[in-house]
């Protein structure tokens, strides 16, 4: 059985089938009876198939066209609490064999621990509804690149301004995974992710700007056109032209939609399983009590149809659940896989690889709004660096955007650099913009923080 699934697969190459999904279910199973004979008391696998096709244009030529297909199995093995790893992308028997021997191997040398082990078993996903993820898109290369070139024409044809282009991209990618362990879990879905892209430079009395814009759907027929996408690049970027420093003051920043989503990351990352056992976390022991104002409302939505993080269960296999992380302001629990749970005596969350369509609900004022209940201060475009504590709070990056006065935009600005304590960030967060951007795993309005200090000149 091991070796005709490994067989099947060969001949059916990498297309992704209907059949070629159960057949990687089957190897799935037979790995995992592989991992037995070996001598594992439980193990899991993870297989994963995807193929795409990326075209970039620049300059209206093409300038890389690239098909893909990958194929990988991660084996994890346990030896009562010893853990053991390896990967492979060769499905032939032999390499599979050998793949789970090697993860027997390494956990035999790993020390015990006694969190290590798959998630309980009353907590695998039995159940679920279709997401809506998964939408082929009949995209050759000739038409690929006919996209590209129109985008990217869009684009440049827009303002004389625009003196060069970083090109534009057009992808599509379709994926399977399938993962297992023993407790009798299989599950397996197919995933699909197609984008289209511009990036241009800009110049004008000697200096240039560079910005871009993007759209990105698991359906194609739901991303913007090529010429909106190019025509949003290149408006982004000539606005930006003329651009000056500030002296060094105490603002209000607004934090447009694209950007905010890194506050939120920023919040998951501090209570996450991994930050708080470790003791790393500017948030520890905050379950329960204010971290944001009272009008705040964070929850996750894993089951939205069709949505860029939408996902039936999470990479252990436990059932993904809609749930509020923060209500009235108040923080409700946190971000936990099995093995950071157990760590901290409590239970998984379903969020082993992450947060599934995290949601912060939108006030009342679009982005014109928001300019205006700030009147004078920073909205900010750009962030540039990692300077982020997560163990403080303290936060300082560099930054772009523009300043704002009596509620209008008034020039664009560049090197300057905004710090403050992400404790005191959330905390004095005066507004949340209706503007969602929708493109990602985060989903987020532009956000109003009361005052930052913006360093420049």
């Amino acid at each position: 059985m091991f070796h005709s699934a490994v067989v099947a697969l060969a001949m059916l190459g990498l297309q992704i089938t209907r059949l070629e999904l159960d057949d990687l279910k089957g190897l799935a199973v037979q790995v995992l009876e592989e991992a037995k004979r070996q001598g594992a008391t439980s193990a899991e696998v993870d297989i994963s198939v995807d193929s795409g096709l990326s075209v970039t244009a620049r300059l209206g030529d093409v300038e890389t066209l690239e098909h893909h297909k990958d194929q990988g199995v991660a084996v994890t093995v346990y030896l009562d609490t010893r853990k053991g790893s390896s990967s492979t992308s060769d499905l032939r028997a032999a390499s599979l064999k050998e793949t789970v021997c090697a993860a027997c191997r390494i956990a035999r040398y790993t020390a015990e621990d006694p969190c290590a082990g798959l998630p309980d078993a009353e907590l695998m996903a039995r159940d679920w509804p279709d997401l809506d993820l998964d939408h082929p898109w009949a995209l050759d290369a000739e038409q690929a690149i006919d996209i590209a070139i129109e985008c990217e024409a869009a684009a440049r044809g827009l303002d004389k301004r625009i003196t060069n282009s970083d090109g534009a991209t057009v992808s599509r990618l379709r994926g399977t995974s399938v993962y297992a362990n023993s407790h009798g879990f299989i599950g397996a879905y197919r995933a699909t992710r197609h984008s289209l892209s511009c990036a241009l430079i800009g110049q004008q009395n000697g200096h240039m700007q560079r910005d871009y814009w993007y759209s990105v759907a698991r359906d194609n027929t739901l991303l913007d056109s090529p010429a909106m996408v190019g025509r949003i690049a290149a408006e982004r970027t000539v606005r930006r032209l003329g651009a000056r420093r500030l002296g060094t003051c105490q603002a209000p920043v607004i934090f447009e939609a694209g950007v905010a989503r890194s506050l939120l990351g920023h919040f998951i990352g501090a209570i996450s399983g991994g930050a708080l056992y470790r003791k790393a976390s500017f948030l520890m022991n905050h379950a329960g009590r204010p971290v944001f104002p009272s009008f705040v409302h964070i929850h996750e939505q894993p089951h939205i149809k069709g949505a860029m993080g939408s996902a039936p269960f999470d990479d252990e296999g436990v059932a993904t659940k809609a749930r509020d992380l923060v209500a009235d302001g108040v923080l409700q629990g946190y971000v936990l896989s099995s093995y950071s749970a157990r760590r901290l005596g409590l239970q998984s969350t379903g969020n082993a690889g992450g947060v599934h369509n995290l949601i912060i609900d939108p006030g009342e004022h679009d982005l014109g709004g928001l300019l205006k209940s700030m009147d004078t201060g920073l909205l900010v475009t750009e962030l540039i660096g990692h300077g982020v504590n997560t163990v403080t709070g303290d936060y300082s990056r560099g930054a772009a955007g523009f300043w704002v006065k009596g509620g209008e935009i008034q020039y664009p600005v560049e090197e300057i650099t905004i710090a403050g304590n992400l404790r005191d960030m959330f905390r004095h967060i005066q507004a949340v913009g209706n503007d969602v951007d929708k493109r990602g795993n985060i989903r987020s309005g532009s956000i109003l923080i009361e005052r930052m200090t913006v360093a420049g000149e």
